[in-house]
């Protein structure tokens, strides 16, 4: 039973992403490209919002993390050091009935797990994309899109250091585009093949490293709470010994609960020294840092929190939705935090066939655009408009009536708690933007 409630609530979701505006599939005039998803004109406010936050959290709010934009395309040599040629791979079987593909670790058994179809033999797949640079398509020219921002960073440490001026303990914070030929492509936008991070490389002395990862974990963890995320759907998860990855000393997921399951929103790993010294002996270059005050040479340990800005997005957008019933009718609406919020505020005008009242409509709107982002709507009934307002997490809503013209104040809804405040026109600005702070 709790397992078809909660594949409800997803199905609602992503019916809702594609209804109003948050997120499309892929080419889906040509009939889709799996794995890969489109945000529509909501979508796209609702991840440039949740990147503005985490930029403000980690780079503005403190003074020992700089900003980095790499390139995606990087050196092949690059990944080698990092161990993605050789350690970046899945063992897989293809059913011969359904033609499904499946990793050897999800399957018991010899039949496919779906038909009960016969299986083929497992098969080594490379995890990440290829492409070639120049006009020739040779081993000379193979080089790979970024699976992880994170090397952008560690081949770039020097050259931080240097031209900021950086004493250890410092961090590198990046958000970008990486890639990667994943097998097991589901639950929506969870998982798939071109998706973005949010990743800080922190820099710290060795012997410091433990503690700093744990301030990391508990920074992370309440990050998320502070941006809405109910704490009952978050847990921390430390990995097992034997489930860490070839690079860590210690690694904490952070796990949300979806409609799917528990699953991870972000991981907090410990990467020890591994990337700077793989990247100094495939180099060359000496990436061993120096400490003026304590005369001390040393290679940095590495405290990585790395989050999926997509991911985020889905638990944003799941732990946001509400259905209740208002006056005998359900209401649907998203708990948006206000900084998150594709849309702060719309106008709606009582009455459409009132020239009066939608020249003052329109001009309040005008008033609030370079503050914030509005719309105005005069497309339905007013009971209608509030309707859709919710359904996007509109945070506010101001209603233009007929006793607006003589009074010239305006109706001022909240979403949350449907309560209504009438307010002076000429105040409505500042009221709106101290609201949203």
């Amino acid at each position: 039973m709790q397992q078809a409630q909660t594949q409800d609530v997803m199905e609602k979701i992503v019916s809702l992403c594609k209804r109003r505006g948050f997120v499309f599939q892929s080419s889906e005039i040509y009939g889709g490209l799996a794995a890969t998803w489109d945000y529509g004109p909501l979508g796209a406010e609702l991840k440039r919002n949740l990147k503005e936050v985490w930029w403000r959290s980690n780079v503005y709010e403190r003074d020992d993390i700089d900003g980095l934009d790499a390139a995606i395309l990087m050196h092949p040599m690059t990944w080698m050091a990092s161990g993605h040629v050789s350690n970046f791979e899945d063992t897989l079987v293809d059913c011969k009935g359904c033609k499904k593909r499946f990793k050897v670790e999800n399957i018991t058994g010899k039949k496919c797990p779906e038909c009960g179809g016969e299986l083929t033999e497992p098969r080594q797949f490379n995890m990440m994309l290829k492409t070639h640079l120049g006009p020739i398509e040779d081993a000379t020219s193979l080089t790979y899109m970024r699976p992880e921002t994170a090397q952008g960073i560690f081949v770039n440490f020097q050259n931080v250091v240097n031209s900021m001026r950086r004493k250890v303990p410092f961090g590198v914070a990046q958000m970008g585009k990486s890639f990667r030929n994943e097998v097991t492509t589901k639950s929506f936008t969870f998982r798939s093949r071109e998706f973005e991070q949010m990743e800080i490389e922190f820099f710290v002395k060795p012997g410091t490293d433990e503690d700093w990862y744990r301030k990391w974990v508990e920074e992370r963890y309440g990050w998320y709470i502070k941006y809405g995320i109910r704490k009952e759907n978050l847990r921390k998860r430390e990995h097992e010994k034997t489930e860490l990855a070839h690079y860590a000393k210690a690694c904490t997921d952070i796990e949300y609960n979806f409609p799917f399951g528990w699953s991870e929103l972000e991981g907090i790993a410990n990467r020890t020294d591994f990337d700077l010294k793989q990247h100094m002996q495939l180099s060359g270059k000496d990436l061993v840092f120096f400490d003026e005050v304590t005369k001390e040479r040393y290679i940095p340990y590495v405290i990585e929190p790395s989050g999926g800005i997509d991911r985020s997005i889905l638990a944003f957008l799941a732990d946001a939705y509400r259905e209740e019933e208002v006056k005998g009718e359900k209401r649907v609406s998203l708990a948006f935090h206000k900084r998150l919020a594709p849309l702060k505020v719309a106008v709606l005008p009582l009455l459409r066939n009132r020239p009066e009242i939608v020249e003052l409509a329109k001009n309040i709107t005008n008033g609030l655009r370079k503050e914030m982002k509005v719309m105005y709507d005069d497309t339905a009934s007013i009971g209608r408009l509030y309707r859709r307002q919710d359904e996007v997490g509109t945070p506010y809503c101001v209603t233009v009536d007929v006793d607006s013209l003589a009074d010239k104040k305006v109706t001022v809804r909240d979403r949350d708690t449907m309560l209504q405040d009438r307010i002076d026109i000429a105040n409505i600005k500042e009221y709106l933007i101290e609201k949203l702070a």
